[in-house]
């Protein structure tokens, strides 16, 4: 699902609220979050899951045209881990889907 797909669902969700209010909330909430990850903040949402920064070490990895060892440096990746909530339900999903299609 893309961020404009998520907007449109919200909207069809609940008529009450305006695409624009909506679009706004959304474009606040990944701003906050982006930029509390860019802080090195840990971000919780109780039942959905957490974000986190994770670093890769660098290491020695190879050029993909000519083959020469390349030094690759230390990079920040975000990383998120899903909550109970989210990993029951999604599993209970994948259960249903595997029962419909008889495996």
């Amino acid at each position: 699902m893309t961020k404009s797909e998520l907007i449109k669902n919200i909207c069809l969700e609940y008529p009450q609220l305006s695409s624009r209010d909506v679009e706004m909330a959304t474009r606040l909430i990944l701003e906050y979050l982006s930029d509390a990850l860019a802080d090195d903040e840990r971000i919780e949402i109780r039942g959905f899951g957490s974000f986190s920064m994770h670093v890769r070490p660098a290491k020695l990895g190879r050029n993909p045209k000519t083959g020469e060892p390349v030094m690759v440096p230390e990079k920040r990746v975000p990383h998120f881990k899903a909550g109970k909530e989210l990993r029951e339900q999604v599993d209970w999903a994948a259960d249903g889907l595997q029962g419909a299609t008889g495996s």
